[in-house]
This record gives C-alpha cells, structure tokens and sequence, in this order.
C-alpha cells in the first residue's frame, strides 16, 4: 500500500472547466517557476483541441502536495469520446465531479458519473464558475444530489463531500459564501476523502495499458497503473490479451513518470503509481504489461459499441491530387489502421478489394475529428454520408441506437422545437422552467433522426439555443 500516491479523474459535462482548473492546481501546487511563461489550457496539447476549446484525448498529469504526488488524469467532456472515460477511470481511486453553478446538471455529467459509480469511486462534487452572474448553487447541488439517487448510488457515494469553486479565478471554498482565497481546500479534501491506492508490491509486475502514444523517439508509449508489483528499467516483459495469450515480449527500455505536464525517465516504478513504459512494438490498449511469469490478465472495462459508421475510399473526381499528397487506398488503409489500433472507440473494417474502408465510430463529432485530422495530414479521399448502425437481440428483434437530449432555449421557441423532433420520432421526456423566460427540454429520440439536426435547431433559436446529446441505448 502506498500512502505518498492519490490517483484522480476529473469528469463533467463538456465546457464545465475541468482543463482550467488543472491549470490553476498545478500554478498553485508549484509546479513551474516564478517566471515560467505558462499557456493556458496546457493539457489540451493537440492543435484541434487548442483550436475548439475541448478535451479529445484523456491526458494524465501530476503535482506534489504535502509530500503526496497527487496523479491527474483530464478527460474528454464530449459523448462521442466516452471510449476514452470508460478506460481512464481504472486508472483512477477518486474522482472530481464538475458541475456548472448555472448549467447544472447535463448529459455528459450524466453520462461520466454513472461510470464512475459503477467502477465504485465515491466522487468529491465540485460546483465551478461559482462566479458566473446567474449561477444557481444551490439548486444544482439539490440537481446533483438527485442525479446520484436516479444513478442508484450507494450510502457512501451519496455521502459526497461539496466545494464550491472558480477553477479559472483560482479559488475553492466549503461554503458558498466562504473564504475565496485559493485551491488548497480542494487539494486538503482529495487527501483526505481519496483513499490511497492498495496494492502488493511483493508480486511480480504486472499494469493494465489503459492509454496509448505514438512517440518519434521511443515508438509505442503505454500508459498505465502498476497494479501489482514494480516495473525495473531493463528488465523482461510481456503483453498478454484480454484471453490470457502473448502477443508480444521485449525488454522495458523505460519508465517514464509525469510530473507537472513533463515526462520524467525513472529507474523503477512503484504499484499505484501511473507510469509510461516503452520498448514493446505490439502490445495495446486493454492488453496487460507484465512480468513473463505472470499469465492472468487484468480485467478491462468494456467499451460500449460504436453507433454510427461512414465508407471512405479513394478521391476519383477529376480534381484529384489537388489538395492533398496522400492519395493511394495503401496511404488511407495504413492511417485508418493505426487509428482502429490507438482509439478504442473506433473500428475498421474493409472490403475483398482493400479498396473501400468502413469506419465506426460513437458519434459524428469523432468521425469528423478523424477526417479533420487526415485532411490537414495530407489526405485526400472521398467520404460517404453517415449511417447508422443497427444491432439484432437474441429474440431477431432489430435494435437502433436511441439517444437523450437536452435543449436550453427561450421559451418563444419551445413550440416549434418540439413540432420539429415529433417530426424526427422525438419524444419528449421533461419540460422544465429555468428562469429568465428560458425552458429546458429533453427528449428521446433514434439517432438516425438526428442526422444534421444542430443547424435545424440553431436556425429555430436563431442562433441563441443550445443543444446536448449523449446516447441511450442500442
């Protein structure tokens, strides 16, 4: 057992502050110099992520508090992305839930807690932007709180500790009219109520590859927690699947540990800390690093099925080759490839020819980030329409995916929304009065009737509503 490690995920909705707040805890906790220039937002690292000002990829940090190295990991706020939630939350012994003052509960919050609860991790609730003009903190709370009941919590995860913050003001406060002075408060509570990670050190290693990176000088990166034993640089190792069977062995060539936002190389890693390890070529997420004397797998977190797919194939317009480079169906298949291997949350799949490639994915804003990226990578290629996947249960009856949303707008729109989804096979759930002459409504509704929806719904708003969706069921 190591008392000196507590291992956190923070959750929420999409927006909610989480990448702000890791900001100021790792200002306040001292992890740069006086005069360090520092960005914001530093862990979102990608050009993408900078560019619209969310969370695509998990990405683990770490700060020293009190003699405890505390690890971090963000997490993406997006649906579509909750293949890489699902799989950092092993990793994690406590969690911080966000939750905005004004928006308050919302789909992803949703969505990323009944996770969390389910790998039984009694979260610390975390009421952000407690600045905000019109926020509404004690209603939330009572939001949260029955959000925890519909979840079929237990009594000790409904016996949630409550702070009150600004992650991008720099203050956290146990009371809502309390001291704002800074975020030691939300430091002292993740020592206290985050119980430190158990594990036997006297077995041989053995980690669950949880995250997966792609590094110029050193190959494949694996990310994850050393359940059991330590993992010494040099030694033996191997990569077994889910089923127990080798698929890959080699000699650990380093052990890197985070702190703050950089990469420190280390001789050996101890069990509970989250480590990065190279020198295995094949092995994968969900695949277990260990020892070769060792021959269980780790149990992995399944992840839930894609639910929508497109076809890509080679540009044959007459205008090909001019806006790309990477224009071969071998260019396209090797890049879908990689990325079915390093995300979880797509699949690949290809026609006899090789020459026509089906991806899927959780959602359209994944697909598009796939494309976005392969565009500016070079590629050019010709893509079809999304369609929906459908499954088919034990009794041939056939499934579709069925998806929640949540609508904020002014009440002078709520007629026509609703004549709209009854239109697509909506059906409305709640109507709620949030103040201000403003309604929220939640419907269920198939995906395949969602198809292209958001700019129908800004137009009906003109611009002012907005709109959550996270998915139900297949």
């Amino acid at each position: 057992m190591n008392n000196n490690i507590r291992n956190i995920t923070i959750i929420a909705h999409v927006d909610h502050g989480k990448t702000t707040l890791i900001d100021n805890l790792m200002k306040q906790s001292g992890s740069f110099r006086d005069n360090e220039v520092v960005d914001e937002r530093l862990m979102d690292s990608g050009e993408l992520e900078k560019e619209r000002g969310i969370t695509i990829l998990a990405k683990p940090t770490s700060i020293n508090w009190k003699d405890t190295r505390i690890n971090i990991i963000d997490t993406p706020g997006h649906r579509d992305f909750a293949a890489e939630v699902e799989r950092v939350l092993s990793l994690a012994d406590g969690a911080l839930l966000l939750v905005d003052s004004a928006e308050g509960v919302m789909p992803q919050t949703k969505f990323v807690l009944s996770k969390a609860l389910k790998q039984g991790l009694k979260p610390i609730v975390v009421i952000n932007k407690l600045d905000k003009s019109d926020q509404r903190a004690d209603e939330v709370l009572n939001e949260t709180f029955d959000l925890f009941v519909s979840l079929d919590a237990n009594e000790e995860q409904l016996d949630f500790p409550v702070l009150y913050a600004s992650g991008r003001s720099g203050w956290a406060s146990k009371d809502i009219d309390g001291p704002r002075e800074n975020l030691n408060p939300l430091l002292d509570l993740v020592l206290d109520h985050v119980k430190p990670s158990q594990f036997d050190r006297s077995k041989p290693f053995a980690m669950l590859s949880t995250l997966l990176y792609a590094d110029n000088f050193l190959g494949r990166s694996l990310v994850g927690r050393i359940s059991q034993g330590t993992a010494k640089a040099n030694q033996q190792i191997k990569a077994i699947n889910l089923e127990g069977e080798k698929v890959d062995e080699g000699r650990l060539t380093k052990i890197f540990r985070y702190e703050g936002t950089k990469k420190v190389p280390i001789e050996v890693g101890e069990a509970g800390d989250i480590v990065v390890i190279a020198g295995l070529e094949k092995a994968n997420v969900a695949d277990t690093i260990c020892d070769l004397e060792v021959n269980e797998p780790i149990e992995a977190t399944p992840i839930d099925p894609p639910t929508m797919s497109i076809k890509i194939t080679v540009n044959s317009s007459p205008l090909a080759g001019t806006e790309g480079k990477k224009l071969t169906s071998t260019q396209i298949r090797d890049r879908l490839l990689l990325e079915a291997q390093n995300n979880v949350g797509i699949s690949f799949s290809e026609n006899a020819n090789k020459d026509a490639f089906e991806i899927s994915g959780r959602g359209e804003l994944m697909l598009e980030i796939l494309l976005t990226q392969m565009r500016r990578e070079g590629f050019e290629m010709t893509v079809s329409p999304p369609k929906v996947l459908f499954k088919t249960d034990e009794n041939s009856k056939k499934l579709e995916p069925i998806e929640e949303i949540t609508m904020d707008l002014d009440e002078e729109y709520s007629s026509r929304i609703i004549d709209s989804m009854n239109r697509r096979k909506g059906k409305l759930i709640e109507l709620k009065d949030t103040g201000k002459n403003k309604k929220r409504l939640i419907f269920h509704a198939p995906t395949r009737g969602l198809m292209g929806y958001t700019s129908r719904f800004l137009t009906l708003t003109k611009g002012t509503g907005v709109i959550n969706r996270i998915s139900r069921k297949i």
